[in-house]
């Protein structure tokens, strides 16, 4: 059972400029830093708060941007501080209103694995692929115990950053559980749009083609970034992901995985999603539970 009073250290307040503070709660990872500034953040949000320009939540800190001319920094500041110790903590009762989507992945797909062989010299072991690489170093026997272990739990978004529409996702396990990769030693120049990466404690799917330096371990068949909007559930924005979203990232074969890519260039394509209240504190008490009631609601 995790535990649901993990103590996070005194946050930090810093300016940045006359338009900007940083919070940061915690300087290592943790659902309970993220949970804590989701809170802070959503109730800041809820205020609508004459002078607050930009809300920009992050993995265990957060970023805000204000218009001085409406609002002096240093009150901001101060209703940060109400808000950190009015909804920051984790209170039984509070919910989150949030999705849970079905997101396939083709794992060891003939792309992804053609980028990585291209810079076998800027990984730690040239001599195998990423997804072998990961399995040797977190314990697995097989590269397919690996993939079960990333499929049997979902993933929360914890922030989108780097480029527009990347989602950082943190599995939805106790600590010790996680499963944890170094990025390259010097990042490719070259990785597939859609290629599902690890780096550190996150997944990600790239959302374009670009530079990278995470772990290859496949691709997803559907994006999640749309410039054209043309996909259904990109109409009301070009990102698809958000935070606080849950993402399980399901795995596929080729057959599936051609399938949904004929979807997607029909235009025809739509994520699975269902809405639910999510109760940070009933999942940190029994993850394992929580989380098959949020899979059985995804696949009712």
């Amino acid at each position: 059972m995790a535990e649901t009073t993990v103590r996070l250290p005194e946050a930090r307040y810093e300016f940045g400029g006359d338009e900007f503070v940083f919070v940061e709660l915690d300087r290592e990872m943790s659902l309970q830093a993220n949970f804590k500034a989701m809170a802070i953040t959503g109730a800041l949000r809820d205020r609508e708060l004459e002078g607050v320009v930009d809300i920009c939540p992050s993995n265990a800190s957060y970023l805000i941007r204000l218009d001085p001319g409406k609002l002096h920094p240093t009150e901001l500041v101060e209703e940060l501080r109400r808000l950190e110790h009015s909804v920051g903590e984790l209170d039984g009762n509070r919910v989150v209103s949030t999705r849970i989507v079905d997101v396939p992945v083709l794992f060891d797909d003939p792309w992804t694995k053609e980028t990585l062989l291209r810079f076998r010299d800027n990984h730690q072991d040239p001599n195998v692929t990423d997804l072998e690489y990961a399995a040797r170093i977190n314990g697995f026997s097989t590269v397919e115990e690996l993939i079960e272990a990333i499929g049997s739990a979902p993933f929360i978004v914890t922030m989108l950053g780097f480029v527009p529409g990347l989602p950082f996702c943190y599995q939805m396990v106790p600590r010790e559980r996680q499963i944890e990769v170094p990025k390259y030693v010097r990042p490719r120049t070259d990785t597939p749009e859609r290629a599902f990466g690890y780096g550190g404690a996150f997944a990600v799917v790239y959302p374009v083609r670009g530079a990278g330096g995470y772990q290859l371990f496949g691709i997803a068949p559907a994006p999640v970034f749309d410039g054209t909007q043309s996909l259904p559930d990109f109409h009301d924005r070009i990102a698809f992901p958000q935070p606080s979203d849950i993402l399980r990232y399901r795995p596929i074969d080729r057959a599936e995985y051609d399938h949904v890519r004929s979807e997607v260039e029909a235009g025809t394509f739509h994520y699975r999603i269902r809405e639910v209240e999510f109760s940070p504190t009933a999942f940190l008490e029994n993850p394992d539970s929580v989380n098959r009631d949020l899979l059985e609601e995804l696949y009712r």
